[in-house]
Formats: C-alpha cells, structure tokens, sequence
C-alpha cells in the first residue's frame, strides 16, 4: 500500500506548525530544546530519506502524534500540561500523569519503526523473533533514554529537574521503563496485522523501494 504523496507534505507543515506553537513563551526554554531535540533532529532525517525510504502511512501518523506528545511537554513542561491536571482531578491521582503518556508513546512509536525497518532491512519476517527482537530494541531504547536523562542532569544541575519531570516519585525511571515496554508490546499487538498489510508480501513494493544505503 503506497501512501498518497499530500500526507508527509501535510504532517511535515503540521509539525512545524506544533513547533511553532510550543516554542512561544513555553514554560522553561531549556527544558523546551530538550524536549523538543528529537523533533528537531528527525524531521530533517525524514524529509531528507523520503525517497529512498518512503514510510507507511501508519509510522507517518504515529510519529507525528509522538512528535506533538514531546512539543506540548515542551511547551509546558511534562508535569504541568493542563491535560494531566485535568485527568488527575478527574480520576483523583495523585500527580500530573502526563509524562506516562510520553513514556508509553515512547515504546508505542518505536515498536512500529522498529518493526518498519528491520522487516524492510532484513532477513527477518513476521513471527516470534520479529515480536521478541523488536520489544527489545524498544525497551533498550528507553533505558538508554534514562541515561541521557541522568547525564543532562548531572552535567545541568536544577536546569534539568523539569526535564527529569519525577514529581517527587523514587521509581519514575522504573515506571518510564515499564510504560515503554508496554506500549511497545500494546503497539505489536493491536497494529501488526495493519502494519504487514501497509507494508505488502516480503520482497514485495510495500511502502516503496528497499532502503540501498547512501
């Protein structure tokens, strides 16, 4: 399944226009650029690939609702977008659970690209190993992410505590984890059977040409 030419077009002028929103006046300008950074460096590599490695419909949209999920935390920070509050109220939490949504979006997300890549990069088909491969990359992934939220934080001090957003909890890196390992196996399973139709029969056109390097 080919995707229609308007739909990067049109999620590539819908992110920038997210962008601009969530970097006027945000909360904390620093904690904006970090959390924003995957935005700033992906879209380019995207737009620069498309036609080497044109992406399904279906990773086109998950990133660009991944994207808007890391924007808005920006502009606020995670702990204090006005979504969170208004669930915590709702439901009677006890913080703002906004940045478990990022978490999980953060397994979610990738567990698609993940799956996009090594099904139209490799030997690898559809099956238990693709499954248990692609949980965890994700799951590595987010665990490196913890690490790159450590080491901001020790090489910034109190600049990075509103990118760290624990809101006080010992075990949010832990929960961080867990929220990504289950979107990611949330996403193989509810989305695997849409993914294989977007993409086609192995060896087949699927999204487009097999990604041949620079």
């Amino acid at each position: 399944m080919k995707q229609s030419p308007r739909l990067p077009v049109a999620v590539l002028v819908a992110t920038l226009v997210v962008l601009a929103w969530s970097g006027v006046s945000p909360k904390d300008r620093f904690t904006w650029f970090l959390e924003v950074l995957p935005v700033l460096i992906a879209a380019p590599v995207l737009v620069t690939t498309r036609k080497r490695f044109p992406l399904t419909p279906l990773l086109t949209v998950l990133l660009f609702l991944h994207g808007v999920i890391l924007m808005v935390g920006g502009k606020y920070t995670y702990a204090e977008v006005p979504a969170g509050f208004w669930v915590r109220d709702a439901l009677g939490l006890a913080r703002n659970h906004y940045d478990r949504l990022g978490h999980f979006a953060q397994g979610f997300v990738p567990a698609i690209l993940a799956r996009e890549v090594l099904l139209r990069t490799s030997p690898l088909r559809q099956g238990k190993w693709l499954f248990a491969l692609v949980t965890s990359v994700c799951l590595a992934f987010s665990a490196f992410y913890e690490l790159i939220e450590w080491w901001t934080a020790v090489a910034t001090g109190e600049a990075a505590e509103a990118f760290l957003g624990t809101q006080g909890d010992v075990w949010d890196s832990q929960w961080d984890m867990f929220l990504a390992l289950t979107g990611a196996l949330c996403a193989q399973v509810a989305l695997a059977r849409l993914h294989d139709r977007q993409l086609g029969p192995p060896g087949g056109a699927g999204a487009g040409p097999e990604f041949t390097g620079p």
